[in-house]
């Protein structure tokens, strides 16, 4: 059998009831309607900015991914704007809102915090409006609209109760003499900022967000507006279970105007999630004081080892074509030895990825890349010598999507591995396409240090996965790559940035971590040395000068 592409394995098939039939509390925080937003009644937006949610002198309406009727009105704010934000920031202590020896009660506050949002989040009313809130700015399955919620919602209970106080957690070492004993401590860095991207407009500003708060910080949150109605909802729910109003402040609006705010309000540190361009250029603005989590062209080894020939196939499918290809984790590049070919592989595939349709959304709008934008990466792929279309290469049909977004079928490029690995078709190989496609590959026996070399030469290191049983294979692999969140075994995947392991690049001194304790520590804290030295005071013939 072919594994179900639609919901995870194991589980029955999603059923959701219309909002209306669902006992429902989202009145008492709630500002829009998921299942009305539409061109006569749009969803409307607020800023937040010191505790007070504002409007802004512009607004902009964004068109429904999926029609392109006018659907969602979101502020539009302007640099000459932008005081009460910058005001906010600099307002902030570099000893943060809390501390180990500030405010501790803070910490408990934020672990009673969580434990309410995780209750609201359990509601099925609750759930079903974020999925679908998510599915109406960014189209996706249920089943990936719902696992986004889903695992916002673990994080939440993970930190639940004195969970956010163990964050904060230091360690003692003895001193020299009576007295003296020196504490490593976890320090806020006071005023951030944190911008995250559209592809997950719920689970990454939300564990972002809320690892930033633990820690003692206060954060100034912009996401891409297309979807930030999304973490203003989340913001709303998060005031409603007893967050002060005034510890975060929300931007919506143009790239621009954040940038604006971040190079008059200095943030002491500032989280990005999202291209590769648009960070390398906030490292250099912001001088430094930034942390990571940008380009994915995520790779997956398949070794001479076959079996579970139906599985494979059906994780390759979900790891390139879910959510239509818009993970950062999203595979990029299969490295498939001759092995899995011979016995089918492809071919499996290939049924699996032209079985996705847009009636179930699981293949949808592609929000960053238009349609001829990546047909014609197609084109320049299919120029190497030896390349060969797999499948795809033509733009969906029967659809309303606006040409602002892109619509084309799940698409894979065949390129003969020596060919891959020549300088000059290198650079389009490893282009990151955050859409519906990968390029495919074959290599045998022998050829193990040319796929390597591939790794090596990749500029960024986020997830990877070496689909192979065979141990002496996977650490060899493992032990000459980098790649931060590398899934090994026949279960082995690139995407998957669950609450319950750390996902984050490697290989970069900026590279942030989401998720996990260690990730939050990493991030949103730095290490504070103090050393208690109360006495007693030595007598006087001990002090000898020097």
């Amino acid at each position: 059998m072919l594994w179900h592409q639609a919901r995870p394995l194991g589980q029955a098939p999603i059923v959701l009831r219309p909002l209306a039939q669902l006992v429902c509390n989202l009145s008492r925080w709630a500002t829009v309607d998921p299942e009305v937003m539409n061109s006569s009644a749009p969803a409307e937006c607020r800023n937040l900015v010191g505790g007070r949610w504002l409007p802004s002198a512009i607004s902009r309406q964004l068109p429904d991914p999926l029609t392109g009727d006018k659907f969602l009105e979101v502020p539009h704010t302007q640099p000459d704007e932008i005081g009460p934000f910058v005001q906010s920031l600099r307002s902030v202590p570099k000893s943060g809102l809390h501390n180990p020896l500030k405010d501790p009660e803070r910490y408990l506050l934020y672990g009673d915090v969580s434990f309410r949002v995780a209750a609201e989040l359990r509601r099925p009313e609750v759930e079903h409006f974020f999925a679908r809130l998510i599915q109406r700015v960014a189209p996706k399955s249920i089943v990936q609209a719902l696992g986004e919620v889903r695992v916002t919602r673990k994080f939440f209970e993970n930190f639940s109760g004195d969970q956010v106080r163990f964050l904060a957690r230091g360690f003692t070492n003895p001193g020299d003499h009576p007295g003296q004993i020196s504490s490593g401590n976890r320090w806020p860095f006071g005023p951030v900022a944190l911008i995250t991207p559209f592809n997950f407009p719920l689970e990454i500003p939300a564990l972002q967000l809320m690892g930033a708060l633990y820690m003692g910080n206060k954060p100034l949150l912009h996401v891409d507006q297309r979807v930030s109605v999304v973490v203003e909802q989340l913001l709303r729910l998060l005031h409603h279970c007893g967050a002060p109003p005034t510890d975060v402040d929300l931007l919506h609006g143009p790239g621009t105007t954040m940038g604006e705010v971040l190079k008059c309000a200095e943030p002491r540190s500032t989280l990005f999630t999202g291209s590769q361009r648009v960070a390398e250029r906030l490292a250099v603005e912001m001088h430094g004081k930034v942390f990571l989590e940008d380009a994915g062209f995520d790779w997956k080894i398949l070794g001479p080892d076959v079996r579970d020939l139906d599985y494979v196939a059906w994780q390759c499918d979900q790891d390139a074509y879910a959510c239509t290809g818009q993970k950062c984790s999203a595979q990029s590049i299969l490295f498939a030895h001759r092995n899995w070919v011979i016995a089918g592989l492809l071919d499996r595939i290939t049924d699996l990825a032209t079985s996705r349709k847009l009636s179930d959304l699981t293949v949808g709008p592609i929000l960053s890349w238009t349609t001829k934008s990546i047909l014609d990466h197609t084109k320049r792929l299919l120029q190497i010598p030896g390349a060969k279309l797999l499948f795809g290469g033509k733009p969906l049909s029967g659809h309303s999507i606006p040409e602002v977004y892109g619509a084309v079928e799940p698409t894979a490029v065949l390129i003969p591995l020596e060919q891959a690995l020549l300088p000059e078709h290198f650079g389009v190989v490893t282009t990151e396409v955050f859409g519906p496609f990968q390029v495919v590959t074959e290599w045998q026996d022998g050829q193990l240090p040319q796929v390597l070399d591939a790794c090596e030469r990749m500029s960024h290191h986020l997830t990877a996965a070496v689909v192979s049983n065979d141990i002496n294979f996977v650490q060899h692999v493992l032990g000459n790559t980098v790649n931060g969140t590398t899934y090994v075994g026949i279960r082995a995947r690139t995407t998957g940035a669950p609450q319950n392991h750390w996902f984050g690049p490697a290989g970069d001194p900026r590279g942030a971590g989401i998720g996990t304790p260690e990730a939050i520590r990493l991030v949103w804290s730095c290490h504070r040395e103090i050393i208690t030295d109360f006495g007693p005071v030595p007598p006087p013939a001990f002090l000898v000068q020097s």
